[in-house]
């Protein structure tokens, strides 16, 4: 059973304006059961997108799309959020649901907030409408590849700042329920792997709001954690992006 939920865009009605990040459009969202059915894509098709996806911008590039997990299943994309040192998303259940990797199984530091390429999102869901279901916090449409972003690299999105893990993000058993067994293999596969096709852990090092169309950037190494100082606010924007050209469904 699913449940649809109108959201807000900023402070406006989201059923009567869209909400536009780079190069999506995001309008009537939805918390939809985390099971929710999608057509799954052949090897081919899927292949067939690894090309636009390699050309995403090494920096600089943009947040589009948000996705608080209030509770198990239910996605809630949001026009703007606050990342916590403490919490992650806030009023996401990343703190409360806990982790079969650490030894108490409370929240696992490392996995504190979930980021995926939105490229990939998009292609392997068949569509921007379906992107929440992959289960990720962010998506930003940025090259999220090892050799882009190794583990330790401080990434900063909008108002917060990201520490990317060591701890590897891999496809599932609900990945594959989702978007099939060839999208698993895809994102598992070895040059997935590198690529990080199914997305990369971070955690928070500094606190802050983001909000669509925020830029992304890798963050000076100077901004360790612990770091007191706030950084200034990214561009915003809710326009098109000018280098993003959306639409990889195979």
């Amino acid at each position: 059973m699913h449940v649809h939920r109108e959201l807000g865009c900023a402070a406006a009605d989201l059923s009567r304006r869209p909400c536009l990040a780079a190069g999506y459009l995001l309008a009537k969202t939805l918390v939809s059961d985390e099971n929710q059915a999608v057509e799954h894509l052949s090897r081919e098709r899927l292949v067939a997108g690894l090309s636009q996806i390699r050309d995403c911008p090494q920096d600089g590039g943009r947040l589009v799309l948000i996705v608080r997990r209030p509770a198990a299943g239910e996605r809630a994309p949001l026009a703007e959020a606050v990342l916590d040192q403490v919490a992650g998303l806030d009023g996401d259940n990343w703190l409360t649901r806990g982790s079969t990797s650490t030894p108490d199984g409370s929240a696992d530091p490392q996995r504190q907030v979930t980021v995926m390429n939105a490229r990939v999102a998009e292609l392997v869901a068949g569509g921007t409408g379906r992107m929440p279901l992959a289960g990720d916090q962010l998506y930003l449409d940025l090259d999220l590849s090892l050799d882009n972003l190794p583990a330790g690299s401080l990434l900063a999105v909008g108002q917060a700042v990201l520490q990317v893990s060591e701890a590897p993000h891999l496809g599932c058993a609900k990945f594959v329920e989702r978007f099939g067994a060839e999208a698993m293999r895809f994102v598992n596969s070895r040059a997935g792997r590198q690529l990080r096709l199914r997305g990369m852990n971070a955690r928070v090092v500094v606190p802050g709001t983001v909000r669509l169309g925020d830029l992304a950037a890798k963050a000076p190494a100077r901004l360790a954690p612990g770091t007191p100082r706030a950084l200034p606010a990214n561009s915003h924007s809710t326009a098109l992006s000018r280098d993003y050209r959306p639409g990889l469904r195979g």
